[in-house]
């Protein structure tokens, strides 16, 4: 067979192979390629781990602070009900994370675990909050120690700009009665757009900075350029022990 003959089989074959191969290889591939996300459990794409980093806006564990338990208290709001909170703080910038799952136990004198509830909280950007449980039954039993606070699982922290950033507290006028205490906040929205809904939580402290009281109330959201009074109140008094009030707002 002449060498022009072989060249020509040869050409045949590859054009069966570029008309038939080619086609189905690019078949195969839209068929069974799945383009990277930040859900596939998979480091791929421009991810610096997995689901996390880069185009993703979960962000890995190497680029924030973890949470800082600073406080966690209880509070008997009538026989046998109780509040408890803890105060945690986000060192994080610009990182939040929604529905972080906690719990919290309360202890009796010898050890022994009287109740153990669970809640979720917020953490916003570089704000501190309170992980609160409002109106928690333990019957009979009373605790004798601090709450036991631990999160259940890490924050999933994501990159985002405050939305509270137009918030402004003002006046706060506490006052204490022989049925009680109550406090009073105006909160100043300066932006144009409407501030969401928020719950707005408030720590009072004695002189020395030790904490007397908590409490927390929900308000429908800030109209812009609007203003609201976010109340709170206490079923006994502080016996003017209250020196100063922190007011920590938190947008849901």
């Amino acid at each position: 067979m002449s060498s022009w003959s072989k060249r020509r089989k040869i050409s045949y074959v590859s054009i069966v192979v570029v008309v038939v191969i080619v086609p189905v290889s690019l078949l195969a591939f839209h068929t069974f390629y799945k383009a990277p996300t930040c859900f596939d459990g998979l480091k791929n794409g421009s991810e610096q781990g997995v689901d996390c980093g880069g185009s993703c806006q979960k962000l890995c564990a190497s680029a924030f602070l973890p949470p800082k338990l600073d406080w966690a208290r209880y509070e008997e709001i009538a026989p046998g009900i109780y509040n408890l909170a803890a105060y945690i703080e986000n060192p994080n910038t610009d990182v939040g994370a929604g529905n972080v799952p906690f719990h919290m136990v309360l202890y009796d004198s010898v050890g022994v675990p009287v109740v153990d509830t669970a809640g979720t909280m917020v953490l916003p950007p570089h704000r501190n909050t309170l992980a609160f449980l409002p109106a928690v039954k333990i019957g009979q039993s009373r605790p004798a120690t601090v709450p036991l606070f631990e999160f259940t699982a890490g924050p999933e922290w994501i990159r985002e700009a405050d939305p509270l950033a137009n918030l402004v507290v003002g006046d706060q006028n506490y006052s204490e009665g022989v049925g009680g205490s109550s406090l009073q906040v105006s909160l100043k929205n300066n932006g144009v757009q409407p501030i969401p809904p928020l719950h707005v939580y408030v720590v009072l402290y004695d002189k020395d900075k030790n904490v007397l009281g908590f409490s927390k109330t929900v308000l429908d959201g800030i109209p812009g350029n609007g203003s609201v009074v976010a109340p709170f109140t206490w079923p006994s008094s502080f016996n003017g022990q209250v020196i100063s009030q922190e007011i920590l707002p938190v947008a849901e």
